[in-house]
């Protein structure tokens, strides 16, 4: 996941979004805000980065990520924020004198097109305050001491639950259960999986 934090040396950034032909950063963008609606896991810098050594602009791996996180970072603001185009070409703008007219014009356009779906998922995102499930692993073992089992040597159930919350943060949960409160668990889930089949 892309984190929140600008890349430091903005200018430089800047600089190297200048050295990009205009359809090129135009589709960057568009995986950005593909990223950003949740439509796509996350941008791929590895791969981008090819496409920018394909069309002959080289730039290593990091000056990639730090042009993706620049500009992840201004329309996760603008989304937030629920700024209008023109005022996010002049943020971009106070940020750094080294922009392009093309670049901000592109910027811009696609923003006029994306911005409001992007505050809309961002609005969402912020009512719901629901994370994401990215990874779960579980593990049978046997109680030594428990608060909650009655005897020892019980069996219980331990799960690792890895969530992404919605800033893209990956936070690890963990909890016990003993194998009646799992076969409870079970059945609620067994319950709404019937439920889904139905929709």
């Amino acid at each position: 996941m892309l984190s929140m934090e600008l890349p430091s040396g903005v200018d430089g950034v800047v600089e190297n979004i200048g050295k990009l032909p205009p359809d090129l950063f135009a589709e960057t963008l568009q995986e950005i805000f593909a990223h950003l609606q949740e439509q796509s896991r996350a941008v791929d810098f590895i791969e981008t980065c090819d496409k920018f050594q394909r069309a002959g602009i080289t730039l290593d791996q990091q000056a990639v990520q730090d042009i993706i996180r620049l500009m992840s970072y201004h329309f996760r603001l603008a989304a937030k924020s629920n700024l209008s185009a023109d005022v996010l070409v002049s943020k971009l703008n106070e940020g750094s004198c080294k922009w392009s007219k093309i670049a901000l014009q592109l910027v811009h356009q696609l923003w006029t097109e994306h911005g409001a779906l992007l505050h809309a998922h961002h609005e969402l995102l912020t009512m719901a305050s629901i994370g994401q499930l990215v990874d779960m692993q579980w593990k049978l073992a046997m109680a030594v001491s428990s608060d909650t089992c009655r005897s020892l040597n019980s069996p219980f159930i331990s799960v690792l639950m890895k969530i992404a919350d919605t800033s893209g943060e990956i936070l690890q949960k963990s909890f016990e259960m003993t194998v009646q409160q799992f076969q409870n668990f079970y059945r609620q889930f067994k319950e709404m999986a019937s439920v889904l089949e139905t929709v």
